[in-house]
């Protein structure tokens, strides 16, 4: 297992050099962030990224993500040139030995949260998502500054997509998603990039949209649409913990047997309601996953890719991006480089 952080580059106000210095941390999960979606990502600025994270000591393990463009969901006629694009990206990327690429196959919003500082018991706050508060929010006037996608959206802009997956069921989408992957992972099994699909967060249908990557058979499918070791996913704890419903250490089990769980996301959450959670600090008695196990089915399946502590509370006063700070991130790691030590410490006697 290599242990891994998010950075949002060189406007992130987490520094790689606060980064290296966390126990066990040496790879880095990054992307471009100002590269149009459905563009090609020229092969000279992910060079320019690789350097700049070898040159703290750490290793680029991991893009997340290259955002898959609304037509390739939608299946409409551009998505021939949109996936050529997303094909040369994935080139460019095994080019430069960058092994794993992150997605996800979510229309329109990608993460989403109601409440971006839930103020927990000890006085931190968190991330958090209440389904009743969903329902009532107006985005009418576009998508502005919320959370969680790629793209912002005008008023007219999200109109026009919200009309075109009217038309969009769970079938269809799930077709789209095959043409996709028929077309993506013969050119990443050539490159030598891993793909790993995350699932959606929260695994459920919001705004009227569907919702297809929400439990462990929708992960197992992804995997079959085009059996290949580079098909496949993103073990996200707390996207597919957010659902009661989703055994999670079994989960992982049945998708390590099989050699498919290509990157982990690895945090808490904490069920409190019907559709209604927030996030919590990533020790297991603290929220209702079981990460001790999760990583136990990891360990005993052999998984050796990269692992990273998601989504972490703002705490000690820290201000910055919601979800992504450094303090609670960095014992969320370190958290998770004990058990894994422990786990592998076991297994050896």
């Amino acid at each position: 297992m290599q242990l891994t952080f998010r950075w949002f580059g060189r406007d992130d106000a987490v520094s790689l050099a606060h980064i290296r210095q966390i126990p066990g941390v040496t790879g880095i999960v990054s992307a471009l962030y100002d590269i149009p979606v459905g563009d090609a990502w020229p092969r000279s600025r992910l060079a320019d990224l690789k350097a700049d994270v070898e040159s703290a000591g750490l290793d680029l393990a991991v893009i997340e993500s290259i955002p898959v463009h609304e037509n390739i969901k939608l299946g409409n006629p551009t998505r021939e040139r949109l996936v050529t694009n997303y094909c040369a990206s994935i080139r460019a990327m095994g080019e430069l030995g960058i092994p794993v690429l992150c997605y996800n196959f979510m229309p329109v919003f990608d993460w989403m949260r109601t409440n971006l500082a839930h103020r927990l018991d000890d006085g931190s706050t968190s991330l958090a998502y209440d389904d009743r508060v969903l329902s009532a929010m107006d985005i009418s006037h576009g998508t502005g500054d919320l959370p969680g996608w790629a793209a912002a959206y005008s008023a007219n802009q999200l109109r026009e997509l919200l009309l075109a997956y009217r038309n969009i069921g769970p079938d269809q989408l799930w077709a789209n998603l095959a043409w996709f992957l028929e077309r993506i992972v013969p050119v990443a099994e050539a490159a030598g990039v891993r793909l790993a699909l995350h699932p959606d967060d929260p695994p459920w249908p919001i705004f009227g949209l569907p919702r297809i990557i929400t439990d462990g058979a929708a992960l197992e499918r992804v995997t079959s649409l085009v059996d290949n070791p580079a098909n496949g996913v993103t073990l996200c704890t707390g996207s597919l913990g957010a659902s009661p419903g989703n055994d999670v250490p079994a989960i992982a089990r049945r998708l390590g047997e099989r050699g498919r769980v290509h990157f982990a996301h690895c945090r808490n959450v904490r069920v409190t309601g019907d559709r209604c959670f927030h996030e919590t600090p990533h020790p297991t008695s603290l929220g209702d996953i079981d990460m001790f196990a999760v990583l136990r089915a990891l360990r005993d399946t052999g998984f050796t890719g990269p692992m990273r502590s998601d989504h972490g509370r703002m705490i000690w006063n820290e201000q910055g991006r919601p979800g992504y700070g450094l303090h609670d991130r960095a014992l969320g790691a370190a958290y998770l480089h004990g058990l894994w030590e422990g786990l592998t410490t076991e297994a050896t006697r």
